[in-house]
């Protein structure tokens, strides 16, 4: 049978997809082949949200077809994904060597389809409509590691689409209305995976808090996504469970109290900010005012003191002063993120924001995200240094992706501690003192868990670089 290579662009979301669809292909006799070069079908699941990313997609798919026509090879090439979705038909007629381009509610037509390009039924396939109940579909998963070494932590699918239509986004055209799974069939998946080995499971949708608004009515005062966790939370064997990405407006008092009554709620809250400062925030259709936005903050760290929290943040929005850029640092102080993702604003097509007066110079953009990585990353040094000495408690997730002779897990709070463990750990819930920080890592002290336990392993310690498994993944900045 065929092989596929896979290269995964963007965000989670992606992620998720890719790993779908190399399990659905998977099923259907396909193998998973080990680089580009040498597999018989390519399919590159793309990103919109900045132009970097899609041209990034562009360069690459235009390499790869000519490095195929330089070797004689004639591999099945295909986009899927958000710029599938947006440019669709328009990608065949720039690049004439693609076969395939699957919109985002098609990842689960990949093997049909590529039946069909294989066996010649079909020269060229471009499917981006609408399909009800597409939302259901992306419930595979790729659990094995090789050599019987299984995942222990998954991305489940909650919904698709977004309605929030902020004025810098382009994913609500490229991925579509919300559309929610019901809670018995997300239950069931996340009953299955534990069934397969899974402790921890994190719950994914473009904005997963508002999961459901359409289909489930308030219970007890309790919106659908409270009412979502509460039923994973009885999965027996789960350990753990995470959300992402969510909307500042999603987080209710309900799910603020969700945290300090559900032990398996797990004590990690994302809230993209975008900006410090009330009139970008208004003019980006966010709906929240930092003054709100604190006081979610101020919510969260009163129920748990050891929130983690991680925010988002764009520099450079059209209109961006420098009053309002200081409005962002100021707020960054304030807050002390655990983690934050900068990233410099990038017009996307038809998007309100792209014809805004004042858009700023690249100069001044880039000047402004250095300025704002380097204060962030200042913040969040200070927290993870505070934690040394300290004693933690991780989810063993298997070997250091960046040196396979150490293991990592996560805190509660998501923050990677690595140290040197051994496969027998892998799935276990370990309690580790901290003796000296990385850049966004931890590393732990084997003396807490006993050093008969451990490998005796002198390789000097290293901190992970992210990588999806078996799926190629890329993620921009």
């Amino acid at each position: 049978m065929p092989s596929v290579f896979i290269k995964t662009y963007g965000c989670q979301m992606n992620e998720r997809d890719s790993e779908a669809v190399a399990a659905q292909l998977l099923a259907k006799g396909y193998s998973l082949a080990p680089d580009e070069n040498v597999a018989d079908v390519v399919l590159l699941n793309t990103c919109s949200v900045r132009d970097l990313a899609e041209q990034k997609a562009l360069w690459k798919m235009s390499a790869l077809a000519g490095l195929a026509r330089k070797a004689g090879r004639q591999p099945v090439l295909g986009f899927m994904g958000c710029m599938a979705q947006s440019r669709g038909q328009q990608l065949v007629e720039t690049l004439p060597d693609v076969d395939l381009v699957l919109g985002t509610q098609k990842f689960h037509r990949a093997a049909e389809y590529l039946d069909e390009l294989l066996a010649g039924r079909r020269k060229k396939i471009v499917d981006t409509d609408a399909e009800a109940g597409s939302q259901a579909t992306i419930r595979e998963h790729l659990l094995s590691g090789g050599a019987g070494k299984k995942s222990v932590t998954a991305f489940v699918s909650i919904m698709q689409g977004c309605n929030q239509h902020c004025t810098f986004c382009i994913v609500p055209a490229t991925r579509g209305e919300e559309r929610s799974r019901t809670i018995p069939d997300v239950v069931t998946e996340c009953r299955e995976l534990v069934g397969r080995g899974l402790r921890e499971v994190t719950l994914l949708g473009q904005i997963v808090t508002s999961y459901g608004k359409r289909d489930y009515p308030l219970k007890e005062g309790k919106s659908a996504f409270v009412q979502l966790i509460e039923a994973v939370h009885e999965i027996e064997g789960l350990e753990r469970i995470r959300f992402t990405s969510p909307h500042p407006k999603g987080y209710g008092d309900d799910l603020i109290e969700a945290f300090g009554r559900l032990p398996k709620l797990v004590e990690a809250a994302h809230l993209p900010l975008q900006s410090g400062a009330d009139r970008l925030l208004k003019l980006m259709h966010r709906g929240y005012t930092r003054e709100r936005y604190l006081t979610i903050i101020e919510k969260l760290r009163r129920v748990k003191p050891e929130m983690g929290v991680s925010t988002d943040i764009i520099v450079g929005f059209p209109g961006e002063t420098e009053a309002d850029f200081e409005e962002t640092l100021s707020l960054c102080r304030q807050v002390e993120f655990d983690q934050a993702y900068v990233f410099k604003y990038s017009p996307r097509k038809d998007t309100p924001a792209a014809a805004m007066d004042g858009q700023v110079s690249a100069e001044v953009i880039e000047e402004r995200h250095l300025r704002l990585l380097t204060l962030v990353n200042e913040l969040a040094g200070r927290k993870y240094d505070a934690l040394i000495g300290s004693t933690v408690e991780i989810l063993v997730e298997g070997p250091s992706r960046r040196n396979p002779a150490r293991y990592e897990g996560r805190t509660r709070s998501n923050k990677i501690v690595v140290f040197p463990g051994g496969e027998r750990h892998r799935g276990q819930l370990l309690e580790l003192r901290i003796e000296r920080t990385g850049s966004f890592t931890l590393y732990g002290d084997p003396a807490v868990i006993g050093m008969d336990d451990v490998d005796d392993d002198k390789t000097p310690l290293e901190p992970p670089t992210p990588e999806l498994n078996l799926v190629s993944a890329e993620k921009h900045q």
